[in-house]
Order: C-alpha cells, then structure tokens, then sequence
C-alpha cells in the first residue's frame, strides 16, 4: 500500500498521523482493504469506519499508487471517495449506508472489530461530536482524568482561606 522506498511506510505514516500503535495502523489497513473490496464488489455504494476512511484519505494523497496501481490492478474498478452534500437526509443517508455496510462486511468476513468499526448508532450519537485537533495546538486530558485534576484544585482553594 503506497509507494515503496519512502522513508516512512504506508502504516507508520498513518499510525503518526492518528496517534495510533503501529500495529493498530497495520489492523485498520486491512479492514480498509476489505472495505475496498465490498466497494469493488456489493453493487452499491458503501460507507467507511471513521478509521477506514483516515486509510482511504491517506492513500488517496499517493494519488500514482491509488489511480494507476491500486484500482486499476488490485481492484479492477475506480474507486472515488466524495463528501456529503451535508444537512438531516444526507446524515439519514450516510446512517443508513454505513448500517447496511457493516452487514455487507459481516456476510462476506463475520464481525468486523468494533474497535474500528463501531455500531452504527454510533453515527449519530457521538460522531457528530468528535472533533480532529492537533496535540501541538491543544492539550488533551482524559475526562476523568480533567475532572479529578479540577476537584483538587477546588479542594485545595477551598483550603486557602484555613490558612490565613
């Protein structure tokens, strides 16, 4: 997957740029491998995980591997990848696409790993929610982590005036 020679492979670049393990890359490769193939083979539009769609949006940057290597000889098909329109139908759509592609993926390969392909309510719950932020220009806590480090510092300021 992607060309060779480079100085980073195809799974490490993909690991550095989601703050994944190496093997957790390597594992969302092959699920994106097998989502190409029900793309290539279900006769209907498929949707990716939000972790296949991060292996799908880096290996369309290798635009050589992707368009004259990849579909052409390994897929047999063109592949495109588009955006939604956006709005409530096209987020009903999308839902919907998703849920019949996880059940495309369990007839063609059983249960896909949750940790990489959540439910389809999922969708609507949370990943409306989810945000992409760079840990340079933020900094990430864990929630419980934030919260037990604020009510310590709102015990200890409750403490100050004892000290007087």
């Amino acid at each position: 997957m992607g060309p060779e020679g480079t100085a980073l492979s195809f799974a490490q670049r993909l690991a550095r740029e989601n703050g994944w393990t190496q093997a957790h890359a390597e594992r969302v490769i092959l699920e994106y491998k097998k989502f190409c193939f029900l793309a290539a083979t279900e006769g209907r539009e498929v949707t990716p995980s939000d972790a296949v769609d991060q292996a799908w949006h880096l290996h369309l940057t290798y635009t050589r591997d992707y368009w004259e290597r990849f579909c052409p000889r390994v897929l047999g098909c063109k592949l495109h990848h588009g955006p939604t329109a956006g709005g409530a139908d096209e987020r009903n759509r999308h839902f919907a696409q998703y849920a019949e592609t996880l059940r495309c993926y369990e007839r063609q390969f059983g249960s896909p790993p949750a940790d990489i392909w959540p439910e389809a309510r999922h969708l609507l719950v949370e990943a409306p929610r989810a945000r992409r932020v760079h840990p340079r220009e933020m900094l990430i806590l864990p929630r419980r982590a934030a919260w037990a480090a604020l009510l310590a510092a709102l015990a200890a300021a409750a403490l100050v005036p004892l000290l007087w």
